[in-house]
């Protein structure tokens, strides 16, 4: 027969394991991120890293690159309508890696880079009314490779990248004139691989790669009055809660595009990561979304058209892709699409 004490041992243990499910059942849920990636046609170029392009209208446009072997000069239109590719007019520059794209309303530029040996600051035009290329005044700067480069109100904005050392300077380009402007440089470090969008008139510059680090800054740049205001940071850095997981934001050669006003950043990373993040000018956070369904790459390169953004091609271990992805940010995700 049990002591008193062993009663009152097991009557413990017993109320202990009828509580369980009750604090099991008080868990809460798993996250579910929200977005959907589509695969879509695939480019019809050869698979390829480190390319330019940039969107007007209803097309994007993707081309030079390098796919382990050789370097590339041929250039493609995809149509966002149709699903399909058509190849236009090869750049005329040397074929080249790492170099910068931008457009207007009408028009696609494309410039600097790397073609093996140099580093380049020669510029050009494309129109697709009549695809045709044109050679522009050579990029204000020093020549470099893996630069930034934004549009703001149809006007070009090139920066940092590296030569013999990195740049933190910034360049306007106005297409009308021909001419660049050097502007105020980038607040923080000098750096390579940087992401960036634009929203709202407003261009942000975020992380990139700097004395053997990973940045974790994020500028905010008003070309209306030529300066730069420092935006939280994307790392844990504060003892609340919303920058938690702000780790995976951070990095190099991410692609960066926007969609009805937030931006985004997908791919590339520390260990080209497949974290999605949406940022929201209005209150300055950033949201996870769903993650990018291709392989984790870096060097892809994105755009966006209407209601989506779009990642295509890039590198990772030695492999080359050919791929295209489109994201519907606030669509449920769906991973047999």
């Amino acid at each position: 027969m049990m002591t008193y004490k062993e009663v009152r041992i097991w009557i413990k243990v017993l109320v202990l394991l009828l509580a369980v499910p009750f604090f099991n059942s008080c868990k809460p849920d798993a996250v579910v991120l929200v977005g959907n990636w589509v695969e879509l046609s695939v480019f019809d170029g050869l698979p390829r890293s480190d390319a330019a392009g940039f969107a007007i209208g209803t097309k994007g446009y993707i081309g030079t690159g390098y796919d382990g072997d050789k370097f590339h000069n041929d250039f493609w239109e995809y149509d966002a309508v149709k699903n399909s590719w058509t190849q236009k007019a090869d750049f005329p520059g040397a074929a080249r890696s790492q170099a910068v794209g931008f457009s207007t309303d009408t028009k696609g530029y494309i410039g600097t880079g790397w073609e093996g040996k140099y580093r380049l600051k020669d510029f050009y035009e494309y129109n697709p009314a009549t695809n045709v290329w044109n050679r522009k005044a050579d990029f204000g700067g020093s020549a470099r490779r893996q630069a930034l480069a934004l549009a703001i109100n149809n006007k070009g904005y090139v920066g940092t990248g590296d030569s013999v050392s990195y740049f933190k300077d910034f360049w306007e380009y106005d297409p009308s004139s021909d001419v660049w402007t050097k502007k105020s440089s980038l607040g923080g470090n000098k750096r390579i691989s940087a992401a960036g969008f634009v929203i709202s008139g407003k261009g942000y510059v975020i992380g990139g790669f700097d004395n053997g680090d990973y940045l974790t800054d994020m500028w905010m740049y008003d070309p209306s009055n030529d300066s730069w205001n420092k935006k939280r940071a994307i790392a844990d850095v504060t003892d609340q809660t919303f920058d938690d997981e702000y780790s995976t934001i951070k990095g190099r050669d991410k692609v960066g595009f926007t969609i009805n006003n937030k931006g985004y950043l997908a791919t590339g990373g520390m260990t080209t990561g497949i974290e999605t993040w949406e940022y929201d000018p209005a209150t300055d956070l950033w949201t996870e979304k769903s993650n990018f369904e291709g392989t984790s790459r870096q060097g892809a390169i994105g755009f966006s058209i209407g209601s989506r953004g779009y990642v295509l091609t890039g590198s990772s271990s030695g492999l080359y892709y050919d791929d295209i992805w489109a994201l519907d940010p606030d669509a449920e995700s769906n991973e047999d699409d």
